[in-house]
């Protein structure tokens, strides 16, 4: 009954916190929820037994927000100290999402103590004789390669994408010139200019 429990619980926070993620006008706001939507999708995928995949979904995901809102922070132009001076204003945000997780965190451990799931009620149930993240290795590069490297070609040109349409010209700036730098001899770099002595100076 806990594990019942358990998923509905996960599954509507999910959806519900994709939701806000999307709606929310405020980008801090939207990776806050976006973060509790991969939480509770981690959640998931140990109901369903695929605790390689939550970890993925923890450590990738959750770790990619990170960049994704310094991303966001680059492309917006925001003022870092105009930041560190809102921080008491995200706080209470930030500590009801804490409070959200922790408590999701409690409530999955019961449900793990409670007992596991039969592996004929499993979604994609797999031999006991092979551990989860071999028999997912086993699927991704044999018969789900050809979608799993298409994957990485949408997510390489995603990255493309994301670099062209951040890379602008910046005027009043001096590139730098490799060719002319190496083409450069000592000979044209220092110039030696012998005083006329001691505490005369140098004429240039």
């Amino acid at each position: 009954m806990i594990q019942v429990f358990t998923f509905y619980l996960f599954a509507v926070v999910v959806v519900l916190s994709a939701l806000l993620t999307i709606t929310a006008r405020n980008p801090v706001h939207s990776v806050l929820w976006l973060i509790l939507a991969f939480f509770n999708a981690a959640g998931l995928m140990l109901i369903v037994g695929a605790e390689f995949v939550a970890m993925l979904l923890v450590i990738v995901y959750v770790g990619a927000v990170a960049v994704l809102f310094l991303f966001v922070v680059m492309m917006l132009d925001i003022d870092f100290s105009e930041m560190r001076t809102g921080f008491t204003k995200y706080l209470p945000f930030g500590l009801l999402i804490a409070v959200a997780l922790i408590a999701e965190i409690l409530i999955a451990t019961f449900a793990w103590q409670a007992g596991g799931i039969v592996m004929a009620n499993r979604a994609a149930p797999i031999i006991a004789e092979v551990p989860n993240t071999e028999a997912i290795g086993l699927l991704l590069y044999t018969r789900y390669l050809y979608i799993f490297e298409g994957a990485g070609l949408v997510l390489l040109v995603a990255m493309i994408g994301a670099i062209v349409l951040t890379h602008r010209a910046r005027g009043g700036t001096k590139p730098q010139n490799i060719s002319s730098q190496v083409r450069r001899r000592p000979q044209d770099a220092v110039r030696i200019v012998k005083g006329q002595g001691v505490g005369s100076g140098v004429e240039l």
